[in-house]
């Protein structure tokens, strides 16, 4: 008897175990198409430069002290500065990003892509 409780048991753990990686095999593909939705919406949103001006003038007014307005248009260099100057002053920095972004949502959107893609100016 007792060896065919053990039985039953191994047999149960088997079972659960194979169900416990199929799942997992479905979770790990299930988040891997979200990742790549999710890629794909970014790149289609951001590729637009009217959507990149709008995000970056958005980002700028509300979170220039973070220089995110910075990382999206692609001056890593620029959002670090304004990241650690905002840090420094406590978001006393972010008057930078607050001009910045008014800056981006008064340019006409053709202004904007010369200025800020294609010469690639990053600061005002």
């Amino acid at each position: 008897m007792s060896n065919n409780n053990y039985d039953s048991t191994k047999d149960s753990f088997n079972s659960a175990k194979e169900a416990a990686k199929e799942s997992f095999e479905e979770a790990r593909e299930a988040a891997s198409h979200a990742a790549d939705d999710f890629k794909k919406e970014y790149d289609s949103f951001t590729s637009n430069s009217n959507n990149k001006r709008i995000l970056a003038g958005i980002l700028g007014i509300f979170f220039g002290y973070l220089g995110i307005h910075k990382f999206v248009l692609g001056y890593n260099k620029e959002g670090i500065i304004l990241l650690i100057a905002g840090i420094l002053t406590c978001g006393g920095a972010g008057i930078i990003g607050l001009i910045e972004g008014i800056i981006y949502l008064t340019k006409s959107e053709e202004e904007f892509y010369q200025t800020y893609q294609v010469n690639k100016k990053p600061w005002f």
